[in-house]
């Protein structure tokens, strides 16, 4: 699942990246990488829906090149029964607008999954901290 993800955020392909999502994913994010006590985090998207998520990742493909996508997974720990698991995975993508900003995202996520059938789905991913 995180190499799925890894190379949907490097093809920018919206469509592929939504495809690993729960109907029931939710995506807390710290204000900052330092933002440690979720009294201080935000949910940016509130829980998935399909069109204004894809629409949301759309317009970051559209307006910015990926100048690199750096991911390592720290841990992988899946539940006795196999039916859940989480990812830690330190992250370091760093996007280039087109107007020549920069977007940098750095720190580590855990990205919670369960099993639905025979396939695994994201149900939630904490923003970046940075540890």
């Amino acid at each position: 699942m995180v190499n799925r993800e890894t190379e949907a955020w490097n093809r920018k392909d919206a469509d592929t990246l939504l495809s690993l999502f729960h109907p029931d994913m939710v995506w807390p994010w710290p204000r900052t990488p330092q933002s440690h006590d979720p009294l201080d985090w935000v949910m940016v998207l509130g829980r998935y829906e399909r069109g204004r998520w894809k629409q949301v990742w759309q317009e970051l493909f559209d307006s910015h090149e990926l100048v690199h996508n750096r991911r390592q997974i720290r841990k992988i720990l899946i539940s006795e029964q196999g039916d859940a698991a989480f990812a830690v995975v330190d992250v370091d993508t760093f996007w280039r607008s087109h107007k020549g900003s920069d977007f940098h995202w750095k720190g580590r996520a855990c990205k919670v999954y369960s099993k639905i059938g025979n396939e695994w789905k994201m149900t939630m991913h904490t923003g970046l901290l940075e540890y």
